[in-house]
C-alpha cells in the first residue's frame, strides 16, 4: 500500500491520522467489510426494533426492559461510532481521520463501554430483586430508582473516561500519523506519541479494572443470592423458570466480558506474543460482536419480545404487499 507524502514525520500535532485498517491483513479487506456491514445492519435493526418494540407495547414498561432498552441504544452509539468508518478503509481505502474525529470516536467508544458494563450490573440487580425479592419488585425498582441507576452510570463513565481521553489528545504527536488499527484505539494512537504513553496506558488498564472489576464482583454477588434463592425452591419447575429468566442476561454477559478481556489483556502482551492483526480483529469484533447479537439473544430467548417482534415484522411486510397490489391495480385501471 502506498503511503505517500502525508505519512511522513512532522514536527507539530498531525491534523490527519491515517487508519490502515488490520496490518497485515490487507488481502482480506474486502470481505472483512462485507462481513461487518452485514454484522452492523443486523445489529442495527435488531436494537431498533427492539427499542421501538419497548416503546411502543405498555406491557413492556418493567424495569428489565426499560434497561434492555437504554442497552440497544449504548450498543447502536458504540458500533456507529466505529463500524461505518472502518467498513470505509476496507471497502475504498479511505483511512484518513481527522485529529478531532479521531479523538471523540475515542471518547464515545470509552464511554459506551464503561456505560454497557454499568447496565450489565443493573440487570443483574433487576433480576437479584425479581427472584430474591418478588413481592418488593415494583416497591424497590420504581420509574425514579432506575433513572437514578441510568443517570449514575452514564456519570460513572464520563467521570472515569474523560481524563483518559483529555490526557492521549495532549499527549506530543510529533513522529508518525500512521495509526496501526482499523479504528482509535487507544493503545495504537498513544503508541505514536513522541513522549512516554504509559501513563495513560496505566490509567486505561487501572480505571478498565476498577470499573469492569467492581461490576463483576456485584454481578457475582447478585447471582450468589439467586442461586441460593433457586435452588432452595422445592419444585425442579420453579427452579427453570426462575433461572431461564436469567439466560438472556449471562448471555448478553458473556458476550461482552469475554471478548472485552480478551482484547484489553491480549493487547498488553505486546506483539511478541500476539500478532498485531489478532490484536486488531479481536479489538473489532469486540465493538461489534455484542451489538449484534444482543437483540439475538433477547429476541430469541424472551418470549414476549419474540412474539411481538414477528407480530411488527408481518405486519409491516403485509402493509408493504398490499400497497404494492394497490399500487398494481391502480396501474392496471
Amino acid at each position: 500500500m502506498m503511503l505517500g507524502p502525508s505519512y511522513n514525520h512532522t514536527m507539530e500535532t498531525p491534523a490527519t491520522f491515517f487508519l490502515v485498517g488490520i496490518p497485515g491483513l490487507q488481502s482480506s479487506h474486502l470481505w472483512l467489510a462485507i462481513s461487518l456491514s452485514v454484522m452492523y445492519t443486523i445489529g442495527l435493526f435488531g436494537n431498533t426494533l427492539i427499542m421501538t418494540i419497548i416503546w411502543m407495547d405498555s406491557t413492556l414498561q418493567e424495569p428489565m426492559y426499560s434497561f434492555l432498552c437504554v442497552l440497544a441504544t449504548v450498543d447502536i452509539v458504540m458500533a456507529f461510532s466505529v463500524v461505518p468508518k472502518t467498513v470505509s478503509i476496507f471497502s475504498s481505502g479511505d483511512n484518513s481521520i481527522s485529529f478531532n474525529a479521531c479523538f471523540t470516536q475515542m471518547y464515545f467508544v470509552h464511554v459506551a463501554t464503561a456505560v454497557e458494563t454499568g447496565l450489565l450490573l443493573a440487570m443483574a440487580f433487576d433480576r437479584y430483586v425479581a427472584i430474591c425479592k418478588p413481592l418488593h419488585y415494583r416497591r424497590i425498582l420504581t420509574p425514579q430508582v432506575m433513572l437514578g441507576m441510568s443517570v449514575a452510570i452514564i456519570i460513572r463513565a464520563v467521570i472515569f473516561m474523560t481524563p483518559l481521553s483529555w490526557m492521549v489528545s495532549h499527549l506530543p504527536f510529533c513522529g508518525s500519523n500512521v495509526v496501526l488499527h482499523s479504528y482509535c484505539e487507544h493503545m495504537a494512537v498513544a503508541k505514536l506519541a513522541c513522549s512516554d504513553p504509559m501513563p495513560s496506558c496505566l490509567y486505561s488498564l487501572i480505571g478498565s479494572s476498577i470499573i469492569v472489576g467492581s461490576d463483576v464482583v456485584f454481578i457475582a454477588a447478585s447471582y450468589n443470592q439467586i442461586i441460593w434463592i433457586v435452588f432452595g425452591l422445592s419444585s425442579s419447575n420453579a427452579r427453570l423458570k426462575a433461572l431461564s429468566t436469567c439466560s438472556s442476561h449471562v448471555g448478553v454477559m458473556a458476550l461482552y466480558y469475554l471478548p472485552g478481556m480478551a482484547s484489553i489483556y491480549v493487547a498488553w502482551l505486546g506483539e511478541n506474543i500476539v500478532p498485531l492483526h489478532t490484536q486488531v480483529l479481536l479489538a473489532d469484533l469486540y465493538l461489534v460482536i455484542p451489538s449484534t447479537l444482543n437483540p439475538i439473544v433477547y429476541g430469541l430467548r424472551t418470549k414476549q419480545i419474540r412474539k411481538l417482534s414477528w407480530s411488527l415484522l408481518m405486519h409491516c411486510l403485509f402493509d408493504h404487499f398490499n400497497l404494492g397490489s394497490r399500487t398494481q391495480n391502480l396501474f392496471r385501471r
